[in-house]
């Protein structure tokens, strides 16, 4: 039997402007999701999907040939036909994947719940990726697209800086295979008991959330250019008080740029402390700072899945 796992992930600065080339910040999670292989006789997939709670949440039988398909003749189940063209795109990425007489048992777990948005797309590519043995950021550009910061968090088991090189950007970086530019660093702030991660109760969309974006879009050569000074602030940031007014300014940038509030102004006002988006806004989770723990603000706002920094990242 075969095992591969793979780190989830939250971006905490650059959404948006991380895909024209802003200096990000993104962490990997403490939860993510593993695939195992076992081989079986007859020549097909046997597909099997848990939960974290280890309840099955998807399962189908693809035959194995020079495309792989499923079993189902009029098969219109939309998580088939997704996994059905990521398999298809590693196989023409590798024709030697999968081609073999007989078949395996697949079975996917994992740690989180799949709305949270942690990355239950972004850990399968990866995990499907080095099953196949080829390059995940092809296999995600073909199937999903995106940054690719998912990815990069998917395999790193430290905080990391991420930067698109894109020719158009004025910000110089080291780059890897001329695309991107990947750095391992320490994120450990003195103030990260103050640093909560609080559930919005609805995933969101990340593909909707960029297609928005790009319509949008004029010129962000000044708006880059700061994301990736406040990023590189909130690393070196010594006080709370000072990361708050950073990613209040953060919010701000991004607010004018998709022309949409900034969640503490639609629905935390009140709240005493800072508040920033993570990812595509809208969804999934957000970053709460304060000086006191707010679970109890939370929690009767009807927001119950409150995490704090140490038990989220790796």
């Amino acid at each position: 039997m075969e095992r591969f796992y793979s780190n989830g992930k939250l971006l905490l600065t650059g959404e948006y402007l991380v895909l024209d080339g802003a200096l990000s910040l993104a962490i990997p999670t403490k939860y993510g999701q593993s695939l195992n292989i076992e081989a079986i006789e007859a020549s097909k997939l046997v597909w099997k999907s848990l939960d974290e709670k280890e309840n099955i949440w998807f399962k189908d039988e693809f035959l194995i040939g020079e495309t792989i398909k499923s079993r189902s003749v009029d098969s219109s189940n939309d998580i088939s036909e997704r996994l059905i063209q990521i398999l298809n795109i590693a196989k023409k990425l590798n024709p030697n994947f999968l081609n073999t007489e007989n078949g395996f048992k697949v079975t996917t777990r994992l740690d989180f719940p799949r709305q949270w948005g942690l990355g239950t797309s972004s850990t399968l590519i990866n995990n499907i990726a080095q099953w196949a043995n080829v390059d995940p950021y092809q296999l995600l550009k073909q199937s999903f697209d995106g940054s690719g910061y998912d990815i990069a968090c998917a395999k790193h088991n430290l905080p990391i800086t991420y930067q698109l090189y894109v020719k158009t950007n004025e910000v110089s970086c080291d780059t890897q295979n001329n695309t991107r530019a990947i750095k391992e660093i320490a994120f450990n702030p003195s103030f990260k008991d103050h640093l909560y991660f609080v559930y919005l109760n609805q995933k969101q969309n990340s593909r909707d959330g960029i297609a928005r974006y790009k319509n949008n879009i004029s010129d962000l050569s000044e708006s880059i250019s700061t994301i990736s000074t406040i990023t590189q602030n909130i690393i070196s940031c010594k006080t709370l008080d000072e990361f708050i007014l950073l990613i209040e300014k953060h919010e701000y940038i991004i607010s004018k740029i998709i022309h949409q509030d900034p969640i503490k102004k639609r629905l935390f006002s009140d709240f005493n402390g800072g508040i920033k988006s993570l990812g595509a806004w809208g969804g999934d989770f957000v970053l709460a700072a304060s000086k006191n723990n707010p679970t109890d603000y939370f929690k009767k706002k009807g927001y119950q899945t409150v995490i704090s920094f140490e038990n989220m990242i790796l």
